[in-house]
């Protein structure tokens, strides 16, 4: 069974930072896009960042950049988000995907990736 899952959810201040990570099972993911996601209650789900499969291409919704990064391990198989200066508006539950089809590119639409994994709650408190 092939799953995605991501970790390191919590409660922070604002300001403060955490860092999501995710991991796979049932088969490698070290030649897919990595993407992030997250929905707060009441919206749409939303693209926040990723790293291509080959880690040379990183992508990054506009309301994040200069806040979050994202790195890959490719010896682990791991995906790392970290989020710096966080605000309230950051409060969402972030999911982890994966896309088989994100080699060179990561893409920012949610039907491109074929794994979700369950999500995280991230509440940053004000």
């Amino acid at each position: 069974q092939v799953q995605v899952e991501e970790s390191g959810g919590g409660l922070v201040q604002a300001g403060g930072s955490l860092r999501l990570s995710c991991t796979g099972s049932g088969r490698t993911f070290i030649r897919d896009a990595m993407g992030w996601f997250r929905q707060a209650p009441g919206k749409e789900r939303e693209f926040v960042a990723g790293i291509s499969g080959s880690g040379t291409s990183t992508n990054f919704a506009n309301f994040v950049k200069g806040r979050f990064t994202v790195s890959r391990n490719f010896a682990k198989d791991t995906v790392d988000l970290q989020m710096n200066s966080l605000t309230p508006e950051d409060t969402a539950v972030y999911y982890c995907a994966a896309s088989g089809g994100g080699y060179w590119d990561v893409p920012s639409r949610g039907s491109s990736y074929d794994y979700w994994g369950q999500g995280t709650q991230v509440t940053v408190s004000s």
